[in-house]
């Protein structure tokens, strides 16, 4: 009995103690709007539902206290904002520059790679991989992309005649593979029977990221290592990992046999000579993402473990965000015929003026499919909410959020707010017609984030989004199997369906 009365002492002067450091915090936070809490647990218990209640449920406090509201628990305190002038505030600012906590259960995965880091590391770690994204090097990165669009077409069309398919991990595998061949340089398709357990490993991996992710209790590394699913997680890691470590040991290799040759001047090589020169006998190897950090890790001291950081980050976020954004693309072309086809014309112009094949300039010459990405990803942007940290007190339109708030900046509803976009609701390409754009407010439309921890690969997703979709949209007629206003969406790291969602590919040849 006298044991129990201490600890229950203990935890009150726990409470009185975080009170009295938080007490101003509270006072500024109690001002912004928000639903009703119960002590110390806050609003934990309203968000202990289902991943899909949970999103109806931020849906609507979006709408009921917009364009701000607190949720809290646990002594910890969260803002959700939506209106640009307030996205703005954050974004432009480099004090705010630290990923909110939820980011913190990546890290088992991919450390403090450029998406999670913060400070100094962060800093130089993206001076580092900019020129990973330079337009040059994009260029030879885009026949990967294409070949992979083709494979996927391809797919299809060896099944013959009508297919419909499970969207989603249809998608997924061709952009694993994508991303795997551009960032490690190795194809999935050449690694045997491991191929599948790689996969598997993948996306059991984000699997375990997004239950551990709505779950603070699952925080604590301890904790969550005592758990089957942080048993199992330790499995799946030394695969990843274990993959990685070894291709970055053999391109390691590769570069010392032949003398660094093909990290010198990689951005003015010439694709005829990717698969043509020999060096010492040795067969020159198509120029991945690895191969540019390996290069520059002899001027920035970057260890085998810091490139692995950031191979795994690309892993990451190019290819399940890439694959959420086609999903949606393809599904409302699906369901608005006449979007479809004045798409599929402008596609077969650009392929019949460049000998029924698509290269980069083809890909970018297909500005209407560019304008149907872009209005896609404003309804569906795969990345549908950011945190961040405060570092310090943030003057908001009309409030004060005091210093170490998690805020959460919901991209998905200032993509959807009737004061900046009119109808928005309704999907409309052309209101990303220059003209259109011209006194668009900057911060209403961040598929992409903005400031300085922007995404430095949006111009490679985009890339990827038209070599994948652009065969298929060639070969075949999209129709709906389940439709836009039938689909469960579900709090998640990024948009996912609570659902599988189903596809009708119809050969053209068959109509």
């Amino acid at each position: 009995m006298i044991f129990i009365i201490l600890i229950l002492c203990t935890f009150i002067l726990l409470i009185y103690k975080y009170y009295m450091n938080y007490k101003r915090n509270w006072r500024l936070i109690n001002l912004i709007p928000g639903p009703p809490g119960y002590p110390i647990i806050g609003n934990l218990l309203q968000f202990l539902v289902s991943a899909e209640e949970q999103w109806k449920i931020i849906c609507t406090l979006l709408d009921k206290y917009y364009p701000i509201f607190n949720i809290w628990g646990c002594f910890l305190f969260a803002v959700v904002i939506r209106h640009p002038d307030d996205l703005k505030t954050i974004l432009n600012s480099t004090n705010h520059i630290e990923k909110g906590i939820i980011y913190n259960v990546l890290h088992p995965w991919f450390g403090t790679g450029l998406l999670t880091s913060t400070g100094v590391k962060w800093q130089t770690r993206r001076k580092i991989l900019i020129p990973t994204f330079h337009f040059n090097i994009l260029n030879q990165f885009v026949d990967i992309l294409i070949k992979e669009g083709d494979c996927m077409t391809k797919s299809l069309m060896d099944v013959g005649g009508t297919v419909v398919k499970d969207l989603l991990p249809f998608i997924s595998e061709h952009t694993l593979n994508a991303i795997c061949e551009t960032a490690m340089g190795v194809s999935l398709r050449t690694i045997g029977e491991f191929q599948q357990q790689y996969r598997n490993a993948v996306h059991d991996m984000i699997k375990l990221i997004f239950y551990r992710a709505f779950r603070p209790w699952l925080y604590s590394d301890m904790i969550f290592s005592l758990l089957p699913q942080g048993r199992k997680q330790k499995k799946i890691l030394k695969i990843l990992h274990g993959f990685t470590e070894k291709i970055i040991a053999e391109r390691r290799l590769y570069h010392q046999r032949t003398n660094g040759q093909y990290l010198k001047n990689f951005e003015s090589d010439k694709e005829a000579e990717i698969n043509d020169v020999e060096i010492f006998g040795i067969k020159k190897k198509r120029i991945a993402m690895l191969d540019l950090l390996i290069a520059t890790s002899l001027e920035n001291s970057l260890t085998d473990l810091d490139i692995r950081e950031e191979v795994d980050t690309f892993m990451f976020e190019g290819h399940d965000t890439t694959a959420m954004g086609i999903m949606f693309a393809l599904l409302l072309l699906a369901e608005h015929k006449n979007i479809q086809e004045r798409v599929r014309n402008e596609i077969n112009n650009v392929m019949q003026e460049n000998g029924e094949k698509l290269d980069m300039k083809s890909l970018q010459n297909l500005s209407y499919l560019d304008r149907c990405l872009k209005e896609s990803l404003r309804l569906y942007p795969s990345v549908f909410v950011i945190s961040r940290y405060a570092a310090d007190d943030v003057k908001l339109q009309s409030y004060t959020v005091p210093a170490r708030t998690i805020l959460y900046l919901h991209i998905y509803a200032v993509h959807r707010d009737p004061n900046f976009w009119p109808n928005p609701e309704v999907f409309d390409p052309d209101r990303f017609l220059p003209e259109r754009m011209q006194n668009r407010h900057p911060y209403c439309y961040l598929p992409f984030s903005a400031g300085p921890r922007n995404c430095i690969g949006q111009r490679f997703g985009l890339l990827e989004m038209k070599a994948m979709i652009a065969p298929l949209v060639h070969n075949f007629y999209l129709e709906p199997v389940e439709h836009l206003k039938d689909v469960r969406l579900k709090t998640d790291m990024i948009i996912r369906p609570s659902h599988p969602i189903h596809m009708k590919f119809i050969p053209i040849t068959c109509k």
